[in-house]
């Protein structure tokens, strides 16, 4: 069957402004069965003539990552992501839904933040050479087609909490005004520690990292699009007490000030560009 493509500005790419196009990087719609658990399959192809350094700002979300001899799980990566991609190459990944890996593991996704492990190691020998299985196929719904043959087969249980926790998650990326883990409790009348180990189990990070994150991811955003920017405003949309407060967590996450990023920002040379992190964000 043939998989719907994704297209929305959310990929966690730095350094690119909005208007810059991505070639050589599509994701697309699982079906729907597996739609509680998958946000969406990405692939990325490059053919560069020297190598490039490409950066990611990753959303809390585990990833299967496919590439020429090498099949992983990569948990939630709490920190920005680099990597240098050189010569010609391809990945295909699957980008698990906030909770949606939960269902597939013997243990509490928390356990794989900030770790790639072999896909073997974790899911036995259904996973061997899935690498080689997905990416015999040049065409990306084939391709897909072999990715979702191998999640079914791991018999995924229904859990409520899988969805409990991707509601949970989608209201602090989509509502601005989420600033304190008490507005979450508050909403979805949960307690704190509950909340905690909701988000430690099925998550992968806790909740005061979750909202930080999707506040940097959107002033990321912001700067992609824009021309001109007001520091203080956007601290104070994003839910900081003062500037200053932004500029630290901006710079201490992306390394650089807002105001240099900013400045930075600029079209790519490459002729391929990237998701910037075959490993991590798609």
């Amino acid at each position: 069957m043939p998989y719907q493509p994704k297209r929305d500005k959310h990929n966690g790419l730095l350094h690119f402004k909005a208007t810059q196009p991505l070639a050589g990087y599509w994701r697309y719609f699982p079906s729907p069965d597996l739609a509680p658990y998958v946000e969406h399959y990405w692939t990325v192809e490059w053919d560069l003539p020297e190598p490039q350094l490409r950066e990611t700002l990753p959303y809390p979300s585990a990833h299967i990552i496919l590439e020429p001899g090498a099949a992983l799980l990569g948990g939630v990566n709490t920190a920005k992501f680099s990597r240098v991609l050189e010569g010609r190459s391809r990945v295909l990944g699957v980008k698990f839904r906030p909770g949606g890996l939960r269902p597939f593991v013997a243990q509490a996704v928390s356990a794989f933040t900030d770790r790639v492990l072999p896909l073997r190691d974790v899911f036995g020998a259904a996973a061997e050479a899935l690498d080689q299985r997905v990416l015999a196929h040049a065409d990306h719904h084939a391709a897909i087609a072999v990715v979702e043959s191998f999640l079914r087969g791991l018999n995924p249980c229904p859990d409520a909490a899988v969805a409990l926790a991707a509601s949970i998650v989608g209201r602090i990326a989509q509502d601005r005004q989420i600033r304190q883990v008490e507005q979450i409790v508050h909403a979805f009348n949960i307690s704190t520690r509950k909340l905690q180990r909701l988000f430690s189990d099925y998550v992968g990070v806790s909740p005061k990292w979750t909202i930080q994150r999707y506040r940097l991811q959107e002033a990321a955003e912001r700067m992609a699009a824009a021309r001109t920017l007001e520091w203080a405003t956007i601290a104070i949309e994003l839910g900081y007490a003062d500037q200053a407060h932004f500029i630290r967590d901006f710079k201490k996450v992306i390394g650089r000030s807002p105001a240099d990023y900013f400045k930075a920002l600029a079209p790519t040379t490459s002729g391929a560009t990237v998701n910037a992190d075959p490993g991590r964000q798609r």
